[in-house]
């Protein structure tokens, strides 16, 4: 497939039907043109010629690698503005000479402001009436041809400035949704500085390989995914994961591409290729998500298609059937039928979605999370039922030593001086409770596989580990109590022992993140009704978090097939989103009506989540999911208004009081209405 550039779409109707064009083409079948993107995907053995040819026809084209057409799109711009308001001082002109002058000098003003805001419309519209191609351009030749016909200038100049400022204002709305997606899009960096026998030079972002070494400057961006080699800085993750709050990053730690240098200089070696990077990633499918097409806006393209034949028979029934049958006036009639066609305009309607779903994916990008789809914007505002997995999800998915006590003085000590060479994770967490005590110096040590270790230090042999590792004692009734207290508050034991006693017991447990409890509040207070836990640990540990973070409910020992089967089970009766941290989680995140995946984009959850929350916590997911259902209101009103607002224009037929420029009030109110309204979707309190 190749891919150009569209400038000058004017509506989303139009585009619609030049993509029906286009696909009319040999082998044009798989084009596709998006008015939210401005993007035309066409075959390589399709007839570009062909394409230009039918964009052309709406006034769009292909803009080359050159400015020239750039500045025509500047200059239309520039043109639009000029001529409505030179357009507006001729009708207000009209209609002050019209009561002082002379009427045909009024007239003269009357039709100059309507060639001028008009012509382009009309040009447009006689082309297409030769083709019989009825859309909104069409329809206003035709209301145009006939008001002038019946000699309602004044209406007729009213009608072309009002279209005009119409078209430029709808465009506007469009133009400021993707603005605000090309501005996510410039975070890629263009350039990287790469060292080579001890040489520096610049080259392009794309020739970028695995394996290069780059050197990164304060203030710069780092070119792609890779790791630090050298130097120490703290770095803002901002592009990939939406959080202000600088990183610090010192020898071996990975960085992002995209991210920006704070201070120091890092070298970096480069781990991917730029185009398999996070942030390219991310772009490709944030660009990606605007191409897909929403329940409601396939619902709303398809309504459109029939919608304007069927206001055209009803123009023509308002025209011939009260002079027919009720001995009506022609004239009176057929200018009511005018009004009828202008009101039958489709453009409010079929924009009604697309500005709000851009505005949401593009908001949602710059807090750092990645909505694949407008589909799954739509869907994430019906959720009713949020399921997590609790490992790295609810939790930190790392141990830490929650409770201890110590029958002997040095307990800590020891227990951190035998583990101290260890790098299990449970080790980790006691040798970091132990932090800031020196180590003994341990003389001997063996691994009893599965249950802890044996160590001589100053000569006393010391036994670490958990139960089965003291099967063999007798410990006193006051420490079997501990020990039995510990495990019903779900935590895994650990006792430090000689052969004649026990030092000491420790309860570690994976520690809950900080955010939790709030987002869980939070999920509810944004309209959630049910929170789920699912987890492989033991029933203890999970009536411990559950109660702790406040989800509703909890399921306890499951297996990765058996989380998906409590997810389809669940999804039967209500809307479930399911959030994993990505690694095991796979499975049910497909499984689920949304696949929700955390963490600092492991590949697998990048792929098959719906929505990938950039940060390591959930702490923005409350917020994307009152904005998907503000977008989801915002498209229902924005629905009503387009429709009512032509409803109630339509039933001023029945009294014959419709006008034309009532009409053309009430679609070009209904179009302004519906691209502000969809705008707010971007507007964030500071």
């Amino acid at each position: 497939m190749n891919e150009y550039k569209v400038k000058g779409l004017t509506c989303a109707n139009c585009t619609r039907e030049l993509q029906e064009e286009i696909n009319k083409l040999p082998s044009g079948e798989s084009a596709s043109l998006s008015y939210n993107t401005g993007k035309l995907k066409v075959d390589h053995s399709v007839d570009i010629n062909k394409v230009k040819k039918i964009l052309s026809s709406d006034g769009a084209f292909i803009e080359d690698g050159n400015d020239d057409h750039h500045d025509h799109q500047h200059q239309s711009g520039i043109n639009w503005i000029a001529l409505l308001s030179i357009s507006a001082l001729f009708y207000v002109a009209g209609f002050i000479t019209e009561n002082f002058l002379n009427e045909y000098i009024a007239i003269g003003m009357f039709l100059a402001a309507t060639v001028l805001s008009g012509y382009q419309t009309f040009l447009k519209g006689l082309k297409n009436l030769s083709k019989f191609k009825f859309n909104i351009e069409t329809l206003m030749t035709i209301a145009l041809i006939g008001a002038l016909g019946i000699g309602e200038w004044k209406e007729g100049a009213l009608v072309a400035i009002l279209f005009g400022l119409n078209e430029y204002l709808e465009g506007l709305g469009m133009q400021k949704a993707r603005k605000s997606m090309e501005k996510l899009l410039e975070i890629a960096p263009k350039e990287a500085t790469v060292i080579e026998n001890n040489e520096e030079r610049i080259v392009s972002i794309s020739s970028l390989g695995v394996d290069h070494i780059v050197l990164v400057r304060a203030g710069e961006k780092i070119p792609s995914d890779g790791i630090v080699i050298e130097g120490k800085s703290s770095v803002n993750e901002a592009a990939i994961t939406g959080e202000a709050m600088p990183v610090e990053k010192a020898i071996n730690e990975p960085v992002f591409g995209g991210s920006i240098n704070n201070e120091g200089i890092l070298k970096i070696k480069i781990t991917k290729a730029y185009e398999d990077s996070s942030l390219a990633k991310i772009l490709h499918l944030v660009e990606e998500a605007q191409e897909t097409k929403t329940p409601t806006e396939l619902f709303i393209n398809k309504f459109a298609k029939y919608y304007t034949p069927l206001i055209m028979i009803i123009a023509a029934f308002v025209m011939l059937i009260p002079p027919l049958l009720f001995d009506g006036s022609w004239g009176d009639w057929f200018y009511q039928g005018l009004a009828v066609l202008i009101v039958g305009c489709p453009c409010a309607l079929v924009l009604s979605s697309p500005i709000a779903i851009v505005s949401g994916i593009t908001k949602n990008a710059r807090n750092g999370i990645l909505i694949k789809g407008g589909v799954f914007l739509e869907q994430l505002g019906k959720v009713t039922t949020i399921a997590f997995d609790k490992t790295g999800t609810l939790t930190k998915g790392e141990p830490y030593v929650e409770d201890y006590i110590e029958y002997h003085p040095g307990f800590l000590q020891i227990a951190a001086s035998i583990e101290k060479n260890s790098t299990h994770p449970i080790a980790k967490a006691i040798i970091k409770k132990a932090e800031g005590l020196s180590y003994l110096p341990v003389e001997e040590l063996k691994t009893v596989t599965g249950s802890g270790l044996v160590a001589q230090i100053e000569g006393v042999t010391y036994f670490l580990g958990n139960e089965s590792h003291m099967k063999a004692f007798t410990f006193q009734q006051n420490v079997m109590e501990q020990i039995k207290q510990y495990k019903e508050r779900g935590m895994t034991i650990v006792i430090l022992a000689t052969d004649e006693d026990a030092l000491g017991i420790m309860g570690i447990s994976d520690e809950i993140r900080e955010e939790s409890i709030n987002v869980i509040k939070n999920l509810h207070a944004a309209g959630i009704q049910h929170t789920v836990m699912l987890t492989g640990d033991h029933e203890k540990t999970a009536e411990k978090v559950a109660g702790k973070v406040g989800v509703k409910s909890y399921f306890a020992s499951l297996l990765p097939d058996q989380k998906v089967a409590k997810i389809k089970e669940l999804s039967n009766r209500e809307k479930v989103a399911m959030v994993g941290d990505g690694i095991n989680d796979a499975p049910a995140l497909a499984t689920a009506d949304l696949g929700i995946a955390m963490g600092k984009g492991t590949d697998s959850a990048i792929e098959t989540a719906d929505i990938v929350l950039m940060q390591n916590h959930l702490g923005k997911l409350p917020n994307a999911i009152k904005s998907a259902k503000k977008v989801n209101s915002i498209i229902k009103l924005n629905i009503a208004l387009a429709l009512g607002l032509k409803l109630i224009a339509l039933l001023l037929t029945i009294p014959g009081l419709l006008t034309l420029w009532i009409a053309i009030l009430s679609d070009m109110g209904a179009t302004i209405l519906v691209t502000l309204i969809s705008l707010t979707v971007l507007y964030e309190k500071k």
